[in-house]
């Protein structure tokens, strides 16, 4: 009896597995998701079934990184593999975009600031080199007359003390 009992779990195991085997092929076929779930409820078995069977779960996985499609040679073929390198790509890709976005911002930025400054009036003149002539001609001129001053001042001081010398000596003599 318990002979029996085993031939027909060994039988109903093989009837599920041949399911499965199947179900993943079809899947292949019509480009269907190859994942545990779907190929259990395609092949109407319990996922824990795939999880016991471990080579059977090992076909699914294989399976998932094979070419999908309705007919080789038709179209492009599309793996697992071949949509997460395309992910990567995509998102090195983002991210230069966004760097870009970054120094395009920035110099954007810059632009309007210096062009906002100068329309403003309190930035920098364009005419530097004559303002910086003026000033260098200015502090000569300066310093020229500084001089001229000390000069007179020197001179001034030079009569007072002269002056002093001639009152002191007509208020002795006389």
């Amino acid at each position: 009896m318990t002979s029996a009992m085993n031939d027909g779990r060994h039988a109903d195991t093989d009837r599920r597995r041949k399911r499965v085997q199947a179900a993943i092929t079809t899947a292949l076929r019509d480009g269907s998701p190859l994942t545990a779930s779907a190929i259990a409820r395609a092949a109407r078995v319990d996922r824990t079934f795939l999880y016991r069977h471990r080579d059977l779960l090992n076909l699914v996985h294989v399976a998932a990184g094979e070419p999908t499609g309705p007919a080789p040679g038709s179209g492009p073929s599309v793996t697992w593999a071949s949509l997460q390198a395309d992910l990567a790509n995509a998102n090195a890709r983002a991210a230069r975009l966004a760097v870009r976005v970054q120094q395009l911002e920035s110099h954007l930025s810059r632009h309007l600031g210096d062009r906002a400054w100068h329309e403003s009036g309190l930035g920098a003149p364009t005419d530097v080199a004559e303002l910086q002539a003026t000033i260098t001609r200015l502090d000569q001129r300066n310093t020229e007359l500084t001089r001229g001053l000390e000069e007179r001042q020197a001179e001034l001081d030079a009569a007072r003390a002269a002056n002093r010398d001639l009152t002191r000596a007509l208020n002795q003599r006389g």
